[in-house]
């Protein structure tokens, strides 16, 4: 039987999306660690056999302070709330301390009043990026392109913050922000580095939340970045069948949904169009409109010269010089790479000749690399190392000094420790069986997938090859992907950044 260039595109695709919903179906029931005693609502409260080493590690009280924001065309007041909500064992043991922070127009009816839930990802990062980057109603320049290490931190007033149509409510996973462990061993901590622990713990805080602030009535969003592809999915999951909780729509920032395509030759297919999207945007602005040929090929004849293996000597010079042509990379260093570049490869290579890194997060930032002499990448990445500090101290600023809450003991912005301990599983972590699952769940919730070109740490069109697999009921009316010019946190873009609250916007309208 001999296949066509579209029926070998069919069969891979499905292949991907088989291999990636067989893990993970199931959801385990939440283990003890964290189910709630009788009588406990709320967080900070004290229990009879807290020991002294909790006492140690304790978190003040929640701060409530009111600001008013002046933005162009309207005025927003608000109460802002930094605290925590502890999670207990069976026995009333307190196991970690989550912290949120939150922000609730004033005047507003809580019954038809929106509340959106941000998490990041890593796993192992704090919320700081979606909250100081994005949504909150202050916002701190996030464009690595200009930022360095010694930039003053100073937020200013966010005229693109959601405040507007729904309150915001961050949180802040265990070991990352001011979010810590009270528990003496090891148990609380394997079980929250794990996936299922992880996202079962964001649930129950969520819903601890609610009920502490009388918010259950609430129209409900979640909104989770990178790692949160997986979380998302998940935590939804869990909020419909183990929490009582309905959610009405999930917003995904620059999400993974599956680590097995990593392992698969797919990788190169999801690439490709942010390969080449690089070049274009250093040749001058660029948008997704200007890729409909490249994402033909990655495709069409790009993956029917993959499937064909290195062994077709013919079909792998051809797709070499290809990718030579439209990635710019030399094209003896393409055929040597059999047009198949892992993202260190390509970071590396594409502006090589000038001792120039570009990043992971954001390709279209380029850094000086401390070792242009070196085989092999030695150093860290440009779009995203020049953020930690100012990020950080901005973070910590408004929590102590503007929401007067101060906590002891350091932020941690991204915490490497969490990822390097992290459990992901006997086989890679995927939330596409759980999207599927919600959006048959409820025929009412709505996805919305945003993207941005340059970003080789989650790309795009990975994302659209896991949407195009979706079962029918998952239309165009519930299902949307954006993608916009910038990286990563494509919303350090300010055009970008704008629109893409247009997006969100008009989801809960």
């Amino acid at each position: 039987m001999k296949l066509t260039a579209p029926g070998l595109t069919s069969l891979a695709l499905i292949l991907f999306t088989c291999g990636a919903t067989e893990s993970a179906r199931a959801n385990n029931p939440f283990p003890a660690p964290v189910t709630i005693p009788a009588g406990q609502k709320g967080g900070g409260g004290q229990n009879p056999s807290t020991s002294s080493l909790t006492e140690q590690h304790r978190l003040p009280t929640d701060s409530s302070t009111r600001h008013t924001l002046e933005l162009p065309g309207r005025t927003l007041s608000f109460i802002a709330t930094a605290g925590s909500i502890r999670l207990f064992d069976d026995k009333g043991e307190p196991q970690a301390d989550i912290v949120y922070t939150s922000y609730q127009l004033e005047g507003a009816d809580l019954g038809t009043r929106p509340v959106t839930f941000f998490f990041n990802g890593g796993p192992g990062s704090s919320s700081a990026w979606l909250q100081l980057g994005n949504a909150g109603p202050w916002r701190l320049p996030i464009n690595a392109d200009e930022v360095t290490p010694s930039t003053f931190p100073q937020v200013r007033p966010n005229a693109e913050t959601w405040l507007d149509f729904t309150d915001l409510v961050f949180l802040d996973p265990a070991s990352t922000g001011y979010s810590r462990f009270v528990a003496a061993g090891d148990d609380a901590r394997k079980w929250l580095y794990s996936v299922e622990g992880d996202v079962n713990a964001l649930a129950l805080v969520i819903r601890r939340w609610l009920e502490k602030h009388d918010r259950l009535l609430s129209p409900k969003y979640i909104a989770g970045e990178s790692y949160g592809g997986i979380r998302g999915p998940k935590v939804v999951d869990q909020l419909q069948m183990r929490q009582g909780i309905g959610v009405r729509g999930l917003i995904m920032v620059s999400p993974v949904f599956d680590y097995s395509a990593g392992r698969s030759v797919l990788q190169y297919v999801a690439t490709l169009p942010s390969y080449v999207a690089t070049l274009r945007e250093a040749e001058g602005s660029v948008n997704r409109t200007d890729l409909a040929d490249v994402e033909a090929y990655a495709r069409g004849e790009f993956l029917v010269d993959l499937i064909k293996g290195q062994a077709d000597k013919e079909a792998t010079t051809r797709l070499a010089d290809k990718v030579a042509v439209l990635t710019g990379i030399e094209q003896a260093v393409s055929r040597r790479l059999a047009g198949r570049f892992e993202v260190a490869e390509f970071r590396r290579e594409f502006d090589r000749k000038n001792g120039k890194l570009i990043g992971r997060y954001d390709a279209s930032v380029r850094g000086l690399d401390p070792y242009p002499e070196s085989d092999f990448q030695l150093s860290g990445d440009p779009s995203s190392d020049p953020l930690v500090a100012p990020l950080t101290s901005a973070t910590v600023d408004l929590l102590t000094r503007k929401l007067g809450w101060r906590p002891e003991g350091s932020y941690e912005l991204a915490n490497r420790k969490v990822r390097e301990a992290w459990d992901f599983g006997r086989s890679p972590p995927e939330s596409v069986s759980e999207l599927r699952k919600i959006l048959a769940t409820d025929r009412n919730m709505k996805l919305l997938v945003a993207h941005g070109l340059f970003d080789l740490a989650t790309p795009y069109f990975g994302s659209q090859i896991v949407l195009d697999q979706l079962p029918p009921f998952a239309s165009t009316l519930r299902v949307k992907l954006v993608v916009f010019p910038g990286g990563h946190m494509f919303y350090s873009r300010d055009a970008s950044r704008h629109a893409f609250r247009a997006e969100v916007e008009a989801l809960m309208k």
